[in-house]
């Protein structure tokens, strides 16, 4: 299958389940987007189930918890394209950070990523997330925006078989938590309506990126 006919097999199967797929020319472009769309929604006011109980007082503090601020969390980037990524966040008074998000639990409104691959029979974005911070910023935040580069896309799960068993031993060790993320949190389980953002992101924004011209 030839990579154009792939990218539209991605965003076809992407936009069934909700995904939103737009395409950008470099990840400083994927920067814009996620600065423009984290500016322009409601800052996150996530509540923590529970706080009307009775609690400790680290509970207490938890529920206390108030965003001061738009956050974007960025986590496992290179430190030149987090600097990069900063400085256009700092502009537009948003608060982009890569780690410590557990003290982030109150709020958290996009969380940002680079996929490992991604899959077009699906339309699912494939994530080494053995990290902790990487693993919040994609289940706790009210956005998760995925950047994948075209040239990471394959036609099927099988065809992704190989590289998905190097990627199982890279750096010499296994990851503990490899996800397939298709398209935006979603459950039935309650009376058979359809919920989305119950277990995880409101939207999933997909960047689809031409890295190799």
């Amino acid at each position: 299958m030839q990579l154009n006919e792939m990218t539209d097999l991605f965003r076809q199967k992407a936009e069934l389940v909700s995904a939103k797929v737009s395409e950008v020319g470099s990840l400083k472009e994927a920067y814009e987007y996620t600065v423009d769309l984290c500016e322009k929604k409601e800052a996150c006011q996530l509540l923590v189930s529970g706080c009307e109980e009775n609690l400790s007082p680290k509970a207490e503090a938890l529920c206390e918890t108030k965003p001061m601020a738009r956050i974007i969390a960025a986590p496992g980037m290179r430190k030149s394209n987090f600097s990069e990524f900063k400085k256009l966040a700092d502009e537009r008074g948003i608060m982009l950070i890569e780690s410590g998000l557990r003290k982030h639990l109150g709020g958290i409104d996009i969380g940002f990523t680079i996929a490992d691959y991604a899959v077009a029979e699906t339309g699912s974005v494939v994530l080494d997330s053995s990290s902790e911070d990487l693993r919040l910023a994609t289940m706790v935040s009210e956005i998760h925006v995925a950047v994948v580069r075209k040239s990471t896309l394959r036609a099927t799960t099988n065809a992704l078989e190989a590289e998905l068993k190097a990627l199982m031993v890279k750096d010499g060790k296994a990851p503990s938590y490899l996800a397939f993320v298709t398209g935006a949190s979603r459950t039935a389980d309650i009376e058979r309506v359809l919920a989305l953002g119950v277990h995880g992101p409101l939207e999933l924004h997909v960047l689809l990126w031409e890295d190799k011209k």
